[in-house]
């Protein structure tokens, strides 16, 4: 696997609000029936499609990368994409 394979696939997250730094982090993800905890959350941003908020996040685990999407309006989780940092 390499960095950036395109993924559309719907996953489970926990997710931890900090009310003093007032954020968001994703804790950890299954996928494929695999429990991955979160090691390190890069950026956050949001956009919006239609009425609907999408918050995406990139995060690591100890191994892989993984851009995950959620949307406001159902607060269903997705898989974008995944990758392990190599180059092909």
């Amino acid at each position: 696997m390499t960095l950036g394979q395109k993924i559309s696939e719907p996953v489970s997250v926990s997710l931890a609000y900090d009310s003093q730094k007032k954020k968001v982090c994703p804790k950890w993800v299954v996928w494929n029936n695999r429990l991955y905890p979160i090691a390190k959350v890069g950026l956050h941003h949001t956009f919006r499609q239609g009425r609907t908020l999408y918050h995406v996040f990139s995060v690591a685990s100890r191994a892989l990368f993984f851009r995950l999407v959620l949307d406001t309006e159902t607060l269903h989780w997705k898989l974008e994409e995944i990758g392990d940092g190599l180059t092909p």
